[in-house]
């Protein structure tokens, strides 16, 4: 299931089942699991750990270095896990010593061509990044959110998980669970309510939901004024919980 024509180092651990394509070059430092199919012209270095059951298409260039110019060659990491699909021409670097030091996508998420994900990025499970969006540098994305078309996220934002970023989107400051953006620069556009539902989110807290959204986005309140206006919601709902939370705990500030 490795085709003679691609180049593998022998320090290089690789798993029973996994494929590899003609012409795909894989580094020393590199433990690819097992049933992992990588195609051909794709380039792995190390130190990269990849997960059982992912696909990797052709000319993906995986666990490289950090585009950093205070990056001085330390062995830092990339580490992705099991059942994602990396399509065409992406590319995943490794992390960097001022940060975690590694890189971290989940499983079972779906990426597609051209995306770029930057040094120390931590991405969940369940994401979609349609073609070409790129994450800056010590981005998180957490789980189940949507990236559009040409998604561009600045350096240390937070994408929370749910949300739903339109083509084109330009993303500068946090974006909290559950909301849609769209712009450049980017803004709120309600709730992605259609994902929810496919998510089987509850109905009654689906309608708490949009409550907190017009407490923080449309009632002249600051976000602290909002979440003491939604303590109490917040202990009963767990989706208005998670909403309020990440709001009061950003740093660079959420898209209003």
């Amino acid at each position: 299931m490795i085709d003679s024509r691609a180049a593998i180092d022998p320090r290089a651990k690789i798993a029973d089942g996994v494929a590899v394509g003609p012409f795909s070059v894989i580094g020393a430092d590199v433990e690819i699991g097992e049933g992992t199919w990588i195609g051909p012209h794709v380039v792995i270095n190390g130190p990269t750990r990849i997960g059982r059951y992912n696909k990797i298409y052709q000319f993906a260039s995986l666990g490289d270095s950090p585009q950093d110019k205070k990056y001085a060659g330390e062995p830092t990491l990339l580490e992705i896990g099991d059942n994602n699909t990396i399509r065409e021409c992406c590319t995943i670097n490794r992390g960097t010593v001022q940060d975690v030091g590694a890189t971290r996508i989940g499983n079972d998420n779906w990426i597609m061509a051209y995306v770029h994900i930057a040094h120390d990025c931590q991405v969940g499970n369940h994401t979609i990044f349609a073609n070409n969006a790129s994450l800056a540098g010590h981005v998180i994305v957490e789980d189940y959110a949507i990236l559009g078309g040409f998604t561009l996220v600045h350096q240390f934002c937070r994408i929370g998980a749910h949300c739903f970023t339109a083509m084109n989107s330009v993303i500068s400051k946090d974006v909290p669970p559950y909301v849609m953006v769209s712009g450049h620069m980017a803004e709120p556009h309600g709730l992605n309510t259609e994902g929810l539902r496919r998510r089987n989110m509850d109905a009654d807290a689906l309608k708490q939901l949009r409550h907190a959204y017009k407490v923080v986005y449309r009632s002249g309140n600051t976000v602290e004024q909002a979440a003491e206006a939604l303590a109490d919601l917040a202990r009963q709902y767990e989706a208005v919980n998670r909403f309020i939370t990440f709001i009061r705990e950003s740093q660079r500030g959420i898209v209003r």
